[in-house]
């Protein structure tokens, strides 16, 4: 059964530990998709989750450019597939690239501005979306497989 969160985060520090909480409930195949405010901390909640998957975070940086980033490290720890993408303009762009092979490379995948791929997502795609910046943000988690409590 699906559960629905509501959070209200202060600080960075509080999104990040909020990612912490999150990663260290996500599977090898989990799909996170991020929409919000420029700003709101999509990236800030990736380094949480990071780091909640015993990952190195310091250098968990938004892949605007890119489009994607890969971590990793340590090696005997499920990886984490960070995507942006802001840049793209739309599920075609994604797929001919083919990053949808992402999703199975036994990885979680967190994708930042989500809503331009929304057609190609997995049914049980954990969302999140993140409302304002600055020090206060809103935070609502959908998590169709229901592990938010």
């Amino acid at each position: 059964m699906a559960e629905r969160l509501e959070i209200t985060s202060n600080s960075a520090e509080e999104t990040m530990e909020l990612g912490k909480k999150l990663g260290k409930i996500l599977l090898p195949g989990d799909v996170v998709a991020l929409d919000g405010d420029l700003g709101a901390g999509k990236t800030v909640i990736t380094r949480g989750i990071t780091e909640g998957l015993g990952l190195i975070s310091e250098d968990v940086c938004s892949p605007t450019f890119t489009i994607v980033n890969e971590y990793v490290e340590p090696s005997d720890k499920t990886p984490l597939f960070h995507f942006d993408t802001y840049r793209l303009t739309g599920t075609d762009d994604f797929l001919a690239a083919g990053l949808d092979e992402y999703f199975y490379r036994g990885g979680v995948c967190v994708i930042e501005w989500s809503s331009i791929i929304e057609d190609i997502l997995p049914e049980d795609t954990v969302r999140i979306v993140i409302r304002g910046n600055g020090d206060s943000r809103q935070i609502e988690i959908t998590d169709p497989k229901g592990r938010l409590c």
